[in-house]
């Protein structure tokens, strides 16, 4: 960390390009945060839908580790940006989409930033809630006003607070995947299925966990020296939220496999009670375990919105403007939680589910601009103006984001909606994979037949 730059220090920047002198920061740095994000209790849930969705725990741990090895490579991939260009995630996407196109995909961002936080909110004001003796609400008032305090600061608080959670989280998990091991032979998993679809849909479920990432994992890579290789920057965030998010959705599968409906009813109190003489320690582990996620969710949420209302970035106090958005989007989070009823379990699964619908085609089409068709080499001031070179507005590629999630809607396969051709795939849910396949061709195929000097790559990278 940079001489007289504490953690504490409040940042500057919003969205605008980060210069040499501001660069700081190790890759190594980029592991323990994305293994702090994702060892905690909603990676816990997100792996004891598995066993949700009918598998037994030998089949749930194959679909854990698959799913989460393939969608590490998309975030880890979007993560390598960041030291490159300097700049937050959704900004580069202008180069696909144009200035006022980019807005699109920004707000289902946004979006996306609001489901995770009414996730976290619930877990933690449910283990609040029975921790402490008071109504469900007051618990997850008190978790948002607390996780307030670390977007308010800003990046280097919350690298700093990702590097401490990673050891206390890891040595929580690490104590509970020990203590539920012996119990699963006591407790059978009671699964009714073993289908390729149940197996693929479970495979979906953990392949959208990591995609979530993918919108602003270079949001805290983008202060790293601009001479990082790619392949370094890669590899620490691949290790870190791939083999974490999958080593702790295993945890959850056994502990749903044990217990599923308390897992589903109260999951930290679970978790908590296979430690009964440290319970409360462990409480307190679980929900600090929250804050890395819970601050990037108002922190990037930020960042994207400044993205889409402001060509430059600019704002009259950044400090400010991130305090007054972050508090707005705590307040709207704690009050969707607060009316939030029906099952933890299916809900995880349909928000998951649902981003990831949304955010396939987004990431195969910035994917496929940065690493096929620019190769990296784009005009960074243009990115940062009204009437850059990537214009406002690129019809076709908004074109291919639409029709890639319109051939989506017959290979879903939610508890909300089920498409035409899910039955005749065996139940199946591989929309992910054809709006992949067709964000990505599509918009390769365009970038090579259009004429446009939008999609040329600029000669050296500015």
């Amino acid at each position: 960390m940079m001489k007289g730059h504490p953690s504490f220090a409040l940042e500057r920047r919003t969205i605008e390009h980060i210069p040499a002198t501001e660069r700081h920061g190790r890759p190594w740095h980029q592991l323990a945060l994305w293994f702090s994000t994702n060892v905690q209790i909603n990676t816990l849930i997100t792996g004891a839908v598995t066993i949700g969705m009918g598998l037994d725990l030998t089949w749930a741990v194959i679909s854990i580790v698959v799913g989460n090895l393939v969608g590490g490579l998309f975030m880890a991939y979007h993560s390598a940006q960041g030291p490159q260009l300097g700049l937050p995630q959704m900004v580069q996407s202008r180069a696909q989409f144009g200035l006022y196109g980019a807005v699109l995909p920004s707000a289902m961002v946004v979006l996306m930033y609001l489901g995770f936080a009414v996730e976290g909110s619930l877990v933690a004001g449910q283990a609040i809630a029975a921790w402490a003796h008071v109504p469900k609400t007051v618990g997850i008032v008190v978790f948002n006003l607390v996780l307030l305090m670390i977007p308010l600061v800003g990046y280097r608080l919350i690298h700093a607070a990702g590097r401490v959670v990673a050891v206390i989280s890891g040595v929580a998990f690490l104590a509970l995947f020990v203590r539920l091991l012996p119990q699963l032979s006591s407790h059978p998993s009671g699964a009714t299925t073993h289908s390729v679809g149940a197996v693929v849909s479970a495979i979906s479920v953990c392949v959208a966990w990591q995609v979530t990432w993918a919108p602003y994992v270079s949001d805290y890579s983008r202060y790293l020296p601009a001479d990082t290789p790619t392949r370094v920057t890669f590899a620490y965030t691949y290790l870190g939220s791939a083999v974490g998010g999958a080593g702790t959705m295993i945890i959850g599968a056994m502990a749903a496999t044990v217990n599923s409906a308390a897992v589903n009813s109260d999951a930290i109190g679970f978790l908590a009670g296979r430690f009964p003489s440290v319970s409360g320690l462990l409480v307190v582990a679980l929900l600090v375990g929250l804050v890395p996620a819970g601050a990037e969710g108002p922190y990037g949420a930020f960042l994207t919105a400044v993205s889409a209302l402001s060509a430059e970035g600019r704002v009259r106090s950044t400090a400010a403007a991130r305090a007054f958005f972050v508090i707005c989007f705590a307040v709207v989070a704690s009050a969707l939680a607060i009316v939030s009823s029906g099952s933890l379990l299916t809900t995880f699964q349909n928000i998951t589910l649902f981003v990831l619908y949304l955010l396939v085609p987004w990431t195969a089409i910035n994917l496929t601009d940065y690493y096929v068709v620019r190769r990296g080499h784009y005009d960074i001031p243009a990115l940062l103006t009204k009437n850059g070179r990537y214009g406002t507005f690129t019809w076709w590629a908004v074109l291919i984001y639409f029709v890639s999630i319109a051939v989506e809607l017959p290979f879903i396969n939610s508890s909300v909606y089920v498409g035409p051709l899910v039955a005749s795939l065996g139940g199946a849910d591989v929309s992910w994979l054809v709006g992949l396949v067709v964000g990505g061709g599509g918009y390769y195929a365009c970038a090579k037949l259009i004429r446009d000097r939008r999609i040329e790559p600029v000669v050296q990278p500015s």
